[in-house]
């Protein structure tokens, strides 16, 4: 039977990020193309669209005692071409109206992924400053537990399916090393990394391997830092560095001033950076 012949089944999205607006925008999609659709909820915790990829100058805990969910920084740019990043049905030369770089700064990979979504209207669907507390599925759906955060109020809906789209790269793993409690300087995870001014004149540890060790250490030397030194646990990225960038073996403990690693070597340090795993976390009873 259709769904005019019965009621809609409901559909609940969780998070407005990249991955719940692509669920949003294709529904949004088939309702202008005349296709009967699902009752749509999506709840997203922040004030607007965009997920991770929303730029914010706090850490931590957001204005509602939060945990602040993204991890962008100020001055990132794309580490991978746009080309693979690029929906099949809403290209970067659709969006801009023109070509553009392969390697685009992170204000136009933000506008661009909002864009089919504002095309679409998918916006109507969601309900900002809103976090969902509990889901559980029982007999009949998906019981879903969510609290407006302005008004502090609970609210119970039962729901046909859920789409769970709350990302996995938010909740930031950090590891205990020798030496840390008693560091001179200051400790953070990537996940609390905003601006590289901070650490311009200073000499920074960054611990990783990867692209984002890559691209940290990069944004702190463009920006000043007096030394970066990249600690790698399995083997180093290799690059022809500029002179004062260089990589160490696996961090092994702190000293006051100074960060040591496995080699026996140590460096002088304003800051460390640990660029670690992250922990999954989806939602409660889920």
């Amino acid at each position: 039977p259709s769904m005019n012949a019965m009621s809609r089944p409901s559909v609940l999205v969780i998070g407005a990020g990249p991955s719940g607006l692509a669920a949003l925008a294709s529904f949004a999609e088939a309702q202008a193309k005349g296709a009967q659709i699902p009752d749509i909820t999506c709840v997203e915790k922040q004030s607007k669209m965009g997920g991770l990829w929303n730029y914010t100058w706090r850490t931590g805990l957001d204005q509602f005692g939060e945990r602040v969910h993204g991890s962008m920084y100020r001055f990132l740019w794309s580490n991978g071409p746009k080309e693979v990043l690029e929906m099949s049905n809403y290209t970067f030369d659709d969006h801009f109206g023109q070509p553009i770089p392969s390697f685009p700064p992170r204000e136009v990979l933000a506008d661009y992924i909002l864009g089919r979504a504002k095309k679409l209207g998918a916006e109507k669907f969601i309900k900002f400053e809103t976090a969902v507390r509990d889901v559980r599925r029982e007999e009949g759906g998906f019981v879903v537990t969510w609290e407006d955060l302005n008004t502090r109020q609970l609210s119970t809906t039962t729901f046909d399916h859920v789409i769970c789209a709350v990302g996995h790269f938010s909740v930031p793993n950090v590891p205990e090393y020798p030496g840390f409690a008693s560091f001179h300087g200051r400790i953070l995870h990537a996940h609390d990394f905003r601006d590289a001014r901070e650490f311009s004149g200073r000499r920074i540890v960054v611990v990783g391997s990867s692209y984002s060790a890559e691209d940290i250490a990069l944004q702190c030397y463009k920006y000043g830092a007096k030394q970066v030194t990249i600690s790698y646990r399995n083997k180093p990225m290799g690059f022809k560095w500029p002179e004062n960038i260089s990589e160490k073996p696996l961090l092994t403990h702190a000293d006051g001033d100074s960060v040591a690693f496995s080699d026996g070597s140590s460096v002088p340090a304003n800051a460390v950076a640990v660029l670690h795993e992250w922990k999954t976390m989806f939602v409660s009873g889920a």
